[in-house]
């Protein structure tokens, strides 16, 4: 397979803490004011809450998890789809993100404390540091009026330690196994006469190690807190699990074999031929003779044995946070943060890919007399050269597989002054600059203007050599035999591969200013309220800039130099107005409000984002909240300025192959020619080839956000809460791609001009990949995305000694769990739209399942401060997606993947204090070593890889971790 271009943004104690939380989260009123931070408001006040439903994540469901990667434990709450991680290899940018609702990483906002993490393009949780967190709120629906842009589908918020005073040091291992069991996989392997995976491997070991110290100034008015951490993860390859081992591909409806890509080991040529006319495609035969065959599955090359499941991964974090109260009127605070992430994704052996022409010269030696008939015919022998399209894999001696080598490095520095301004009033003035670098090589890749040097080949005296050699052009030029298996030496892969490399920055800044007040002292108060009117205002600037760098080969192979900057003015108010309070039937009834307006550099016009939120108690037992936000997402600069460049996309050919499934007609419609037809190539692994870019009118996607609930604390159950919320999120002309795949089913079945005007077959033989071949398919805005469901969550506490007399410790349970009711997407004004609730595939995506939920039952020991707590995981069943009638999901229909049935996973893990400040953890992830689910290539999409979605289903088995937390 081709190297997938995919680069993001440089394109260049209780488990879960539910009882307070899940309820609109109350301050305590004992904490200092510049110690609160509320996630989803900027206002402040004695008991603030939020209308918003919120969950939040503690250290100790970290720490129940064995978890090292923040990216994991967010990923397996309900709300939350897996974006980049470390299980994605081939393609991968080497970041790891977080999707919200599923509806791109770009829609979700990430905080640092209440500030923005990275420039949002980079938003990179590997720049996390575990040691400090205290906990991770997630607000679900839009946040734009209290934050900006980007928070359409929400608000993730990391909020750090600030007032340590000793040390803490964290430190864990982990390993995976699994008993690789999968009978039916492991057949297919024996009927292709591939190696097995082990039936028991232990592998994927990570280590992680975390250290803070803190210190309180000796008047008590301030603290620093240092913190240094370092993690390591080992790779894993794809043919130490069975599912992965081999590339799966469709065997008709009902069954799979091991298939892979036609860019294979032995060498294959499509051209015109000499003898015919017609366009071929023949193979070097099996037994290593200079001879042609027709070209049949049976040669496809299996790409999968050395590509990473899990990657090999280091990372380095260090920084310092502290504040420093010079009077009440004044408190100094600031952070520095620093982040080095070192990643290596590994592919198979590169190759002379198909999709690039190449010129043989008829009088090459190195082929055989037969050969040359049929290219060149009576041409042979003669200086002419003959257009030819290779796939010929470099798998010999002397071969290595493809390297991609990512290291980011991240900095992040802020600082402010906060304080009152008299008794009503609070003031908070700051400053922010973050970066993040991207170096990368890639390695042992083909560079194709030397392919081309080294196939012009002459005899000179008995001797193959080059034509660049004896001109002068190029005198390392080695000669390569393509024309049998194995035919280039150790020397021609050296001479071949060429390393590319790409760099890039981005930074961003941002001042901001506000202030909060207590209006109640103004007479601005409801005469049925204790307190009165609460208010924000500030004003916010931020700029950021990218500078992306490629050099010559990586140009040549469709990445792009990528320049720009964009800055925006922001306006901001926030109002809570108390309506009633403490009177019968209303607890409380409070009004929320807030506007903000923006100002891109790239548009004279202002953006408006607002919100209205209301809360009603009519006890203390019972809440209702509801919500609507106006919410925006401006175009990012390398939405709007990426240069045009070609890059992989999974999608399949209907009118490629010896018989296509589409009629003549219809591929004629797509710029195929009647020659080509039943000639032409399929794409390579269900690989097709799509032009992106940028584009500068790009207009801000627009949200409509609604939530409503209800929050339970019934005070005759002692230790219950309850929430079921309902959000609705509506965004209109968002910012994406026409999917290659809808393109392609949109012209094959109806001929509509707008999408049959996005092909761009290769003249020559009419394929969609290589130089000449692709999907147009650069950035604009286009139709909606719909998503709306219910969130339940809730946390129930009892002791044991009410049950059975005896003191035995507590049980806390605790579930948070959504039900999917819509996911709806229309990608074009008008067109018609599709429902992914309940499907997975090409065009859906990762699995979008109607019910997923986490459920967490932990026994808190009266001894030792011991727990004992196991964890149900439920990801509910999925259908694929292009089994449906709906004509934007058509594609390959399964009976064999029709459906992944619903997965269970349980969770065991066990602490307990061994001293005084020393906790002990130990624990094991996916118990019964449950494999994922076996899907072929071409049925997945983006963040699939080793035939399934290792995102989203646990791909090495059972996870096995210990680990100790010293508090001094």
């Amino acid at each position: 397979m081709k190297r997938v271009f995919h680069k993001v943004g440089l394109l260049a104690g209780t488990a879960i803490a539910l009882a307070g939380v899940t309820a609109p989260m109350a301050l305590a009123q004992d904490q200092e004011l510049s110690e609160i931070i509320v996630t989803g408001t900027r206002l402040k006040g004695p008991n603030l809450q939020t209308a918003s439903p919120l969950t939040a994540v503690g250290e100790a469901e970290i720490k129940f998890q064995g978890a090292v990667q923040v990216e994991n434990v967010l990923n397996r709450l309900p709300q939350f789809t897996a974006d980049a991680n470390d299980n994605v290899s081939n393609g991968s940018d080497g970041t790891a993100r977080v999707n919200l609702r599923n509806l791109g990483y770009v829609r979700n906002l990430v905080l640092i404390d209440g500030q923005r993490m990275l420039p949002p393009e980079t938003a990179d949780l590997n720049f996390i540091p575990s040691a400090m967190i205290e906990r991770v709120d997630v607000v679900s629906g839009g946040a734009s009026a209290v934050y900006g842009s980007d928070a359409i589908s929400g608000v993730v918020n990391f909020i750090l330690r600030k007032n340590l005073d000793g040390v803490y040091a964290d430190m864990q291992y982990s390993i995976n196994h699994t008993r690789n069991d999968n009978s039916y996989v492991r057949s297919l392997l024996n009927k292709r006469g591939y190696e097995l995976a082990p039936k028991s491997t232990w592998d994927g070991a990570k280590k992680d190690i975390n250290v803070a110290m803190g210190f309180n100034s000796g008047d008590k008015k301030g603290n620093v807190t240092f913190y240094a951490g370092y993690r390591e993860n080992n790779p894993v390859t794809q043919d130490s699990r069975d599912y992965s081992s081999c590339a799966l591909d469709p065997a008709g409806p009902d069954a799979l074999a091991c298939g892979g890509s036609s860019n294979n080991s032995y060498g294959l040529f499509s051209f015109q031929s000499a003898q015919t006319g017609k366009n071929v495609t023949l193979n070097n035969t099996k037994d290593g003779q200079k001879s042609w065959v027709p070209y049949d599955s049976s040669f496809a090359y299996n790409y999968a044995p050395t590509n990473y499941i899990q990657r090999s991964d280091s990372r380095v974090t260090a920084g310092a946070i502290g504040h420093y109260e010079l009077a009440v009127e004044a408190e100094l605070y600031g952070s520095f943060m620093f982040m080095e992430d070192h990643t290596f994704s590994q592919a198979a052996p590169s190759a002379l890919f198909q999709g690039t022409v190449f010129k043989i010269n008829c009088d090459n030696p190195l082929m055989s007399a037969g050969q040359a008939a049929q290219l060149c015919g009576s041409a042979t022998g003669q200086a002419v050269d003959k257009d030819t399209f290779i796939g010929y894999r470099l798998t010999g001696p002397g071969s290595e597989p493809r390297r991609d080598d990512l290291r980011h490095t991240a900095y992040r520095v802020s600082s402010g002054v906060r304080g009152k301004l008299g008794d009503n009033w609070t003031y908070d003035t700051n400053f922010l600059y973050s970066s993040i670098r991207l170096e990368e090589s890639y390695k042992n890749n083909v560079d194709n203007a030397k392919a081309q040097k080294a196939l012009q080949v002459v005899n000179v005296n008995g001797t193959p050599t080059c034509k660049s050699k004896i001109d002068g052009t190029d005198p390392s030029c080695t000669p390569i035999d393509v024309f049998k298996y194995n035919g280039i030496s150790a020397a021609g892969y050296q001479y071949l591969y060429a390393p590319t490399y790409t760099n890039g920055v981005q930074t961003e800044r941002v001042f901001s200013a506000g202030v909060t007040g207590q209006l109640g002292d103004y007479g601005l108060q409801s005469p049925f309220a204790e307190q009165g009117f609460s208010i924000a205002l500030g004003a916010e600037h931020r700029d950021e800039t990218l500078d992306f760098q490629a050099d010559a080969l990586a140009q040549a192979g469709g990445i792009k130099p990528n320049n720009g900057k964009l800055n925006v003015e922001e306006f901001y108010g926030e109002l809570q107005v108390p309506l009633v309070q403490d009177r019968p039937l209303v607890k409380e009834l409070s009004l929320n409000g807030g506007y903000r307006m923006s100002r891109y550099s790239n548009n004279d016009d202002w953006v408006k984002t607002y919100k209205t939120e209301l809360q009603y108690a009519p006890t203390g037992d019972v809440r209702l909240r509801g919500s609507y936000n106006r919410a925006v997402r401006a175009a990012n600069i390398s939405e709007l300025y990426a240069q045009q460049s070609l890059g992989n996309v999974a999608s399949q050919d209907p009118c490629a192959g010896n018989n296509p499934s589409a009629s003549l007609a219809a591929c004629q419609r797509s710029g195929m020619t009647a020659a080509q037809y039943g000639n032409t190539l399929e794409c390579p692994a269900d690989t097709c080839v799509a032009q992106g870019g940028g584009n500068p009118l790009l207009k801000p996607e627009e949200a409509d956000t609604f939530t409503g609930g209800v929050v339970l604390t019934p005070e005759f159950v002692p230790g219950l809460s309850l929430t079921v919320d309902y959000f609705h999120i509506n965004i209109d002309k968002y910012i994406g791609s026409v999917d290659a795949q809808t393109v392609i089913n949109q012209c094959i079945q109806t001929g509509n001009p707008f999408f049959c005007n996005l092909f761009h077959r290769d003249p020559s033989n009419g394929v969609l990949f290589g130089n000449n071949g692709y999907i147009v398919s650069t950035q604009q805005n286009t139709g909606y995305l719909r998503t709306s469901g219910l969130d339940v969550q809730g946390d129930y506490r009892f002791d044991l000694e009410d049950l059975i007399q005896r003191d035995l410790g507590a049980i806390n349970i605790g579930l948070v769990g959504t039900y999917l009711l819509k996911r709806e997407t229309e990608q074009l004004p008008g067109l018609g739209s599709y429902e992914c609730k309940g499907l997975f595939g090409p065009t859906c995506g990762q699995p979008n399942p109607t019910w997923r939920h986490q459920l967490r039952t932990t026994w808190q020991m009266p001894w030792m401060n011991a727990n004992l707590s196991i964890n149900w995981r439920y990801f509910g069943s999925v259908k694929l997606s292009s089994n449906t009638d709906n004509e934007f999901l058509a594609g390959t229909k399964s009976n064999i993947n029709a459906k992944i049935g619903a997965y269970n996973y349980f969770d065991l893990t066990g602490t307990v204090e061994v001293y005084e400040g020393a906790t002990l953890r130990a624990g094991v992830n996916n118990i019964f070593d449950k494999a994922p689910p076996a899907i072929a290539a071409g049925l997945l999409s983006s963040f699939g890889n080793g035939n399934t979605y290792p995102g989203v289903y646990d791909p090495l088995g059972m996870n096995l971790f210990v680990g100790l937390t010293l508090k001094l």
